[in-house]
């Protein structure tokens, strides 16, 4: 089989028709006619992400400043290792999908990759606005660099790379679907311990605001996992040369490994943070991973979490698949522009 270095997409090919032939090493014009695409439903992905619109800094942070300091010092630190896994995540993140959109021969899919990637950048800047809003400077600028110096973490992280780099190095079919399987990875599996984390200390009402900010990344990660589940499936049908028993077993190790460094991650951040069990914890890491796998159109490597071991956290998360849920409705009442009568001059 052979590997074929792929070039990046010129702006204009007027000889070619505008619908794309294929998502990746295709032919299209580079014209965008939302009304002759080959996907005609991926229209309708494209404006459920833009309809998730928000912006961190007009999320009110007031009650957070006045609590971080009151938070234990484990909750301290674990808050700030777990914005660091994040900024370091999303960092990688806008950066590798932007690099993925330039090498697709499909303009909506281009655009949709666009809107993700934007996605990804405002999330990273949210993780600035809220350490900026709850440490000092110096204090920020050690959180961040836990992405790079706390050895669990560059231990968790070190696959992810090596496969985001390879593409980088090597744009071929086949890095770019590993590319697409591991941002499903990073969207539906590598965020969840931290986002267990924020929402703990919200059910305690502490950090309120900070964990309405992360239930927003949380839907937009969850509509990204949801796209990229079907471009893996759709650039597969496209290059079936690459669906393969290995290729398959090749996913089923690569989500094997992924989970156990997730809860390795998770007993090593969550430890002893009061609300949080550990075993929990990991059941919920596999069943997440298990609803990756069906959503990429396999089954489950392990059918013992088929089902949602951790209770309390299914109105933070579980729902949010449905869109419209009494905690996201939330957003009518905590995503108000900060202003003087919300407590601006109080951050």
């Amino acid at each position: 089989m052979q590997n074929v270095l792929l070039n990046k997409v010129k702006t204009l090919e007027p000889v070619f028709q505008n619908r794309a032939t294929a998502i990746f090493g295709g032919e299209s014009s580079g014209i965008l006619n939302w009304n002759d695409i080959k996907f005609p439903h991926w229209y309708k992905m494209y404006k459920r992400l833009l309809g998730n619109f928000w912006i961190s800094d007009e999320v009110n942070m007031s009650s957070d400043v006045k609590q971080f300091p009151l938070l234990s010092e484990k909750e301290q630190d674990t808050y700030l290792k777990i914005i660091s896994l994040l900024a370091t995540l999303d960092s990688s993140q806008t950066r590798t999908i932007l690099l993925t959109s330039l090498y697709s021969t499909d303009p909506s899919v281009q655009s949709i990759l666009a809107v993700i990637a934007q996605q990804e950048a405002v999330h990273n800047e949210s993780y600035s606005y809220i350490l900026s809003s709850v440490v000092s400077l110096d204090k920020q600028n050690q959180a961040f660099d836990i992405g790079r110096k706390d050895p669990i973490l560059l231990k968790r992280n070190k696959q992810l790379m090596e496969i985001y780099n390879a593409f980088a190095e090597r744009p071929t079919i086949e890095n770019i679907i590993k590319v697409l399987i591991y941002s499903t990875l990073l969207e539906g599996l590598f965020f969840y311990s931290g986002f267990a984390f924020f929402y703990n200390l919200a059910r305690q009402n502490k950090m309120v605001g900070t964990s309405t900010m992360i239930s927003y990344i949380n839907r937009d990660e969850l509509e990204h996992g949801r796209f990229i589940s079907e471009l893996i499936r759709a650039t597969l049908a496209e290059h079936p040369e690459y669906n393969t028993t290995k290729f398959t077993n090749w996913v089923y190790d690569s989500f094997k490994k992924s989970v156990e460094l997730e809860i390795e991650w998770s007993r090593y951040v969550l430890k002893d943070v009061e609300g949080i069990d550990l075993q929990e914890m990991a059941g919920f890491i596999k069943y997440r991973a298990n609803k990756l796998l069906r959503m990429i159109g396999l089954s489950e490597y392990d059918d013992n979490y088929t089902e949602n071991p951790m209770k309390w956290i299914r109105a933070y998360v579980d729902n949010f698949d449905r869109t419209k849920t009494d905690f996201f409705e939330q957003k009518s009442r905590s995503y108000t522009k900060v202003s003087d009568l919300n407590g601006f001059d109080e951050l």
